[in-house]
């Protein structure tokens, strides 16, 4: 167990700005918001870790409940100031898991506290062993290991599972037809397929054989607790290194509007003007490899 309570001893940071809802008549943060702070900073670290939260633990069938949950006022965070919610897992029991969490304004603490967890059976709340899976997990995270993997292969080795995450994204979800999701070009693609440690998809997307150096990359998709995280960059990380390899010279897409920044955020630049495609506003985008 340690009690540092530096900043440089959290590994994962929330970023958050106060909202003037959250200050009480004194201009500061109410004290029950920080709780608050500290929640919302778990739900954003089960994302780092590339667990979406309730999937997986249906697969590893339990659930987390709280059992103590204290906050130790050092100094007030007031109206727009920028924080850092910081949480580590700093032991894990035989049932229980411990969190300590503290908030943070550039480097000077303001809040700390500790949460415990009690991994148990969703029906009758009795507590069971935490799961060597999850243990493993959080021991990892926190000594800086890699949380998935992104595997790069032929729609028949990858096709499964890739298939399964575009069928959720773009058919369920976005209620795109069937008929036009599906083509005869997954056969001759290069499929990249995100993997956590507990073998759970997360996203997947794919990169059509270059024409005349110029190569389409499309079907990214992942699912929707991840979203917001580093899931969807290593995919397209791993299609553009695909692309370099074979000696293409530039990658082209089709962009929902949506999703321009996080292209743009990997150097793409628009080509053309906004169109739609599926019923969706689409933008052309160009990576110059």
């Amino acid at each position: 167990m340690s009690d540092d309570l530096s900043r440089a001893a959290f590994r994962f940071a929330h970023r958050l700005r106060v909202r003037w809802v959250e200050v009480d008549m004194q201009h500061i943060v109410f004290n029950g918001h920080y709780l608050m702070y500290f929640d919302t900073a778990i739900a954003d670290y089960w994302r780092a870790l590339a667990l979406p939260y309730q999937a997986s633990m249906q697969l590893l069938q339990g659930d987390l409940y709280v059992r103590k949950a204290t906050v130790e006022y050092h100094a007030s965070a007031r109206y727009d100031e920028q924080l850092e919610v910081c949480v580590r897992c700093d032991r894990i029991g035989n049932s229980s898991i411990r969190f300590v969490a503290a908030i943070f304004r550039a480097e000077t603490l303001l809040i700390s506290g500790e949460l415990v967890y009690v991994f148990a059976d969703p029906a009758s709340q009795s507590s069971r062993p935490v799961p060597d899976g999850l243990r493993q997990i959080l021991r990892g995270y926190e000594a800086g290991e890699p949380m998935l993997q992104v595997q790069v292969g032929s729609w028949q080795a990858l096709g499964g599972a890739a298939g399964a995450i575009r069928t959720e994204v773009f058919v369920q979800e976005q209620q795109i037809p069937a008929d036009l999701e599906w083509d005869e070009a997954d056969a001759t693609c290069l499929h990249a397929l995100a993997v956590n440690r507990l073998g759970m998809p997360l996203a997947t997307g794919r990169l059509l054989p270059a024409e005349e150096g110029s190569a389409k990359l499309g079907r990214m998709a992942v699912v929707a607790p991840m979203r917001g995280s580093a899931v969807g960059r290593q995919v397209l990380e791993a299609l553009i290194a695909a692309a370099r390899a074979r000696g293409d010279r530039e990658i082209v897409l089709h962009a929902q509007r949506s999703a321009i920044g996080f292209y743009r955020r990997a150097g793409f630049s628009d080509r053309g003007g906004p169109f739609e495609e599926a019923g969706i506003p689409h933008q052309e985008m160009a990576l110059q490899l």
